[in-house]
C-alpha cells in the first residue's frame, strides 16, 4: 500500500472512531438528561384519595382510599412511575377479612416502628391500627376492635415528637368535622384519654365556601415541627366542593393552642383545570426533597375517580420576628421533573 493510500486509510480510521466516540458521549448525555415527571392532571394512580407516601429503602410506598374491601399499597422507585396495586392480599396491603369492620376504609397512613410496620385508617368512621412485618402486608389486627368502639371519629395521624411522645391527631364530628388530638400510650394501643384536646374546627373565611355541597369540615390534620414551633395542616370545606383545600395553624405546644395562618389556604385548585385539592400528606424524596401528596377531582364536573397529585413544598421566611411560613409551589397542572 502506497503513503498516501495509507494516508487516507488512517485518516478515514480515525473520522470513523472519533464519531464513534461522539456519539457515545452523546448517548450518555441523553440519557443523563433522562429525567422522570408526574403530571398532576393525569395523577399518580387510578382512584386513590387521601393518599400517604412512606419512603422505605429507596422506594416509595402509595396507600390510601379506595379500595372496596381494605387498603391499596402501590410501589415506585422515582415517584413517576408507578405499580398496579402489589399488596400481600390480592393488591391490597389491609384486608378486610384480618381487621375489625368490613368497609369504609379511609385515609390510610404507615409508620416503621421498632422494625415493624404500622398502619393507621379509618374504617366505618371509627379509627384503628393494624402492624405487618412488611409494608406490602398483610397488616392484621391481632385483636380486632376500633380504638373507641362507641365514638365515631376519622382521619388519624400520628406524630412523634422530637422527645419520642407520640401524640394522635384525627377528626371527631363535634360540630361538624373539627380537630382532636392525644398523646398516645407507649405501645400504641390507645390513647390517654385524659389527655384528650380539642384543636379546632371551622374558623377561618375561606372555609366557609359557599360553593355546593357546604359543610362545616377541618379535617385531614397532619403535623410538622420546624424551629421548635408545631405546624398542625388540615384541609377545609366539604370534600366535594370545588374549594375543599389546605390550611395550616401554629402552636408553641402539641396541644396547642393553635392560631391559624392568616393567609391561609396555601393549596387550593385553580378553577380552571384543577379542582377540590385536599386531604394531603408529608414526605422527603431520596434526595431530601420535601413533598406534598394530595387528591384533586376527577375534573370540574366529577369529583371521583379522585386524581392522586404530587407538588415540592417547604418552609421559607416570612419576615422579621415572624414563624417560618409553609409554601406549596402547586397546585402543578403541567409535567413536573422529580427532584
Amino acid at each position: 500500500m502506497n503513503t498516501q493510500l495509507k494516508w487516507l486509510v488512517s485518516v478515514i480510521f480515525l473520522f470513523l472512531m472519533t464519531g464513534c466516540i461522539w456519539s457515545s458521549n452523546v448517548k450518555r448525555d441523553v440519557e443523563k438528561e433522562t429525567v422522570s415527571c408526574f403530571n398532576n392532571l393525569k395523577g399518580l394512580v387510578p382512584d386513590c384519595a387521601d393518599p400517604y407516601i412512606l419512603s422505605h429503602e429507596g422506594k416509595y410506598y402509595l396507600y390510601g382510599t379506595g379500595g372496596r374491601n381494605g387498603i391499596r399499597v402501590y410501589q415506585s422507585d422515582d415517584l413517576a412511575n408507578w405499580s398496579g396495586a402489589v399488596g400481600a392480599s390480592d393488591g391490597l396491603a389491609l384486608d378486610s377479612t384480618d381487621v375489625w369492620g368490613n368497609h369504609s376504609f379511609w385515609a390510610p397512613e404507615v409508620y416503621l416502628l421498632d422494625g415493624k410496620f404500622y398502619m393507621f385508617y379509618s374504617v366505618m368512621e371509627h379509627l384503628a391500627i393494624a402492624e405487618s412485618e412488611s409494608p406490602l402486608g398483610p397488616f392484621i389486627q391481632k385483636e380486632k376492635k376500633p380504638l373507641h368502639l362507641d365514638t365515631k371519629e376519622i382521619d388519624s395521624h400520628l406524630f412523634i415528637d422530637t422527645d419520642g411522645k407520640k401524640y394522635l391527631y384525627f377528626v371527631r364530628f363535634t360540630g361538624g368535622n373539627e380537630v382532636w388530638m392525644a398523646e398516645m400510650l407507649d405501645d400504641l394501643s390507645g390513647i390517654k384519654e385524659q389527655t384528650l384536646t380539642r384543636c379546632f374546627g371551622v374558623s377561618q373565611a375561606w372555609e366557609m365556601t359557599t360553593k355546593k355541597p357546604v359543610a362545616k369540615v377541618t379535617e385531614g390534620p397532619f403535623m410538622l415541627k420546624h424551629n421548635n414551633l408545631y405546624y398542625l395542616f388540615y384541609s377545609a370545606n366539604h370534600f366535594k366542593s370545588q374549594d375543599y383545600a389546605v390550611g395550616y395553624a401554629i402552636s408553641e405546644s402539641p396541644f396547642g393552642p393553635f392560631r391559624k395562618y392568616e393567609n391561609n389556604p396555601i393549596l387550593i385548585g385553580d378553577g380552571k383545570t384543577i379542582f377540590g385539592t385536599g386531604h394531603h400528606s408529608f414526605f422527603k424524596s431520596n434526595s431530601g426533597q420535601m413533598y406534598i401528596v394530595y387528591h384533586s377531582h376527577k375534573s370540574g364536573e366529577d369529583v371521583q375517580p379522585r386524581i392522586t397529585c404530587l407538588d415540592r413544598c417547604g418552609f421559607e421566611k416570612d419576615g422579621r420576628n415572624k414563624p417560618d411560613k409553609f409554601v406549596v409551589y402547586g397546585p402543578t397542572t403541567t409535567p413536573q421533573p422529580v427532584k
